[in-house]
């Protein structure tokens, strides 16, 4: 039988482990691009798994005087697009991470 400070000391190592994972998983997911569009293509916005924004790219046909508002939309449509990609491709990362670790789906991480 395992004497208290061994157990202890493999929760420890355990959850050091799992520190470890959850790091290496948060630094591929800013690696990992998606790219978020609107306007038909018009506007594309690329942005990191974690939700950086790594580029935005406005279509010539859109930069005109009085347009500005429609733009701006469509500017924040496009974010929102990528927003929505990149939660999906995080999940799918942390939930690989855990089956990794051992631990059940959808368990929650104090992180």
């Amino acid at each position: 039988m395992k004497s208290m400070e061994e157990m202890i000391a493999a929760a420890q190592q355990a959850a050091e482990s799992i520190q470890k994972q959850m790091t290496e998983t948060q630094g591929k997911l800013d690696a990992i691009e998606v790219e978020g569009l609107s306007g038909g293509g018009l506007v594309k916005i690329r942005c990191s798994a974690k939700g950086r924004v790594i580029g935005v790219s406005i279509d010539d046909s859109l930069i005109q005087p009085g347009e500005k508002a429609i733009l701006e939309d469509l500017v924040a449509a496009a974010y929102n697009d990528a927003r929505v990609k990149a939660d999906s491709v995080a999940n799918e990362e942390l939930a690989k991470a855990q089956q990794g670790m051992g631990l059940p789906p959808g368990f929650k991480l104090p992180f």
